[in-house]
């Protein structure tokens, strides 16, 4: 009597191995915020002299923060196009378009002439909102690719740790990118710099992105989207869908996220700005005539009066706490929920922007205690946002909401963050009060959106489709 064959046992699908995950989620993000934050620096450091120097001091700090704010308004393009590719063609080949995208945009800044070049003083400033556009671009596909990779490859019950990993970009690259300002400035005469010094971390951006693509062409699809393929299940034009059947998630996730871009670009860009303005008329006039520019009494506001490189290295400490409560929110998030942490988190961001003034004041002491204590409610806000906003979408729309929700928040927050500081700034006489208070209203409006949303802790992350 002869026994049956064993049945054949299907073979287990592929997947990504974890420290592949985790690597390709942070490095990629790394690179995508370096590229970001170089640009960011150097819209408050050398950008107003080199692109708009006909303008007045604060004339020309406001260009170059619109110039700044293009590449927010290109984020939701971005988010919609690369969403629709990311949602039917695979979260994979898009996080590597999305990464050349901004890259190459980068490294091309890095080659523009400026407006002193003859014939380009119209030209400069036209391409570097151009190419400041494409920056968003690929920034705009490139978070929630991210995220979706970490937390698509998660093992159950660690989505929200497994989703701080990209995060965790934000603040690496923020130190790399400073870092390397700060090291070209300490290595380069103030006209060195201005010359061509500010070009070097613009062009080594190629190098980074050659090894980004490289991680990222070792991956394979995430489980959950491979069970959208197979079940046929794939959305044809999923912004429509998510438009049709998730518009409420949408609406709050843009609003649970604007909170976060406000604090982040005001502990960033405006910091700079108000921490390295000089303190008095009589060094405001010192510093514009050193620079050979002119200067108004009349328009002057006065900061802290910080040499630039001793604020920078002030910035990176207390970024470095942005990274560790980065981290920290994960697990928090895990234990109590991403909406019990958020709502907490935000209730210190309300009486965070209500302390500006004091902190402010407190001389050295208070501003790195302002700084600290900015960057770890930015820690323990932003690490969440990585498991929270997948989270409020089903598996074939994912991409594309999750993406259209952190970047029209971005327009909302960030874009007009740095720009409405230093017309409050300058509104209040040099006073941070009415900056604090803008920081307090918008983390309201973000605690209302928290209070009307739901946890989503518990969701089915592979089944859950529209």
């Amino acid at each position: 009597m002869s026994s049956a064959a064993p049945a054949a046992t299907a073979p287990a699908p592929k997947t990504n191995p974890r420290s592949r995950v985790v690597l390709a989620s942070l490095i990629g993000t790394s690179i995508e915020f370096y590229d970001f934050y170089v640009y960011a620096t150097a819209a408050v450091l050398v950008f107003p002299k080199l692109f708009f120097p006909n303008a007045d001091d604060t004339t020309a700090l406001l260009s170059s923060f619109a110039a700044f704010g293009a590449a927010f308004v290109a984020r939701p393009i971005g988010s919609i196009i690369f969403g629709h590719f990311g949602d039917r063609i695979g979260r994979k080949g898009t996080l590597v378009a999305s990464l050349l995208t901004m890259g190459i945009a980068t490294v091309l800044i890095g080659c523009l002439p400026t407006a002193s070049v003859d014939g380009w003083i119209v030209l400069a400033p036209t391409f570097l909102v151009i190419l400041r556009f494409c920056q968003g671009l690929g920034l705009g596909g490139e978070w929630s690719g991210a995220a979706l990779l970490a937390t698509e490859n998660a093992p159950k019950g660690k989505r929200a740790i497994y989703g701080t990993f990209p995060q965790l970009g934000a603040p690496i690259g923020f130190i790399v990118a400073n870092g390397v300002f700060l090291w070209l400035s300490l290595g380069l005469s103030p006209e060195e710099f201005a010359a061509w010094g500010w070009r070097i971390p613009f062009l080594g951006s190629a190098l980074l992105v050659a090894v980004g693509l490289y991680v990222r062409f070792k991956l394979i699809e995430t489980p959950a989207f491979q069970k959208v393929v197979e079940k046929g299940e794939v959305a044809k034009l999923p912004l429509a869908r998510v438009f049709k059947t998730s518009w409420r998630p949408l609406i709050l996730g843009t609003f649970i996220m604007l909170a976060t871009y406000v604090l982040f670009y005001l502990m960033t860009t405006f910091t700079l700005t108000f921490g390295t303005t000089p303190s008095t008329v009589e060094a405001g006039k010192a510093a514009a005539e050193k620079a050979g520019k002119p200067f108004s009494a009349d328009t002057f506001v006065a900061g802290l009066g910080y040499p630039r490189n001793d604020f920078l290295v002030m910035l990176i400490i207390g970024v470095v706490f942005f990274g560790i409560f980065t981290l920290v929110a994960g697990p928090l998030a895990e234990k109590f929920g991403r909406r019990t942490t958020l709502i907490w988190v935000t209730v210190g961001i309300i009486v965070f922007g209500l302390l500006f003034v004091p902190l402010f004041g407190g001389g050295f002491a208070g501003v790195m205690a302002l700084l600290i204590i900015g960057f770890t409610l930015m820690g323990l806000t932003f690490g969440p946002m990585g498991s929270v906003l997948p989270e409020l979408f089903p598996t074939n729309v994912r991409y594309t909401g999750s993406a259209i929700s952190y970047n029209v928040a971005s327009i909302l927050g960030a874009a007009v963050a740095p720009f409405i500081a230093v017309a409050l700034w300058t509104a209040a006489d040099g006073s941070t009060w009415l900056v604090g208070l803008y920081l307090s209203v918008m983390a309201v409006i973000t605690l209302v959106a928290l209070l009307l949303s739901t946890e989503t802790k518990d969701v089915d992350y592979e089944a859950n489709v529209s």
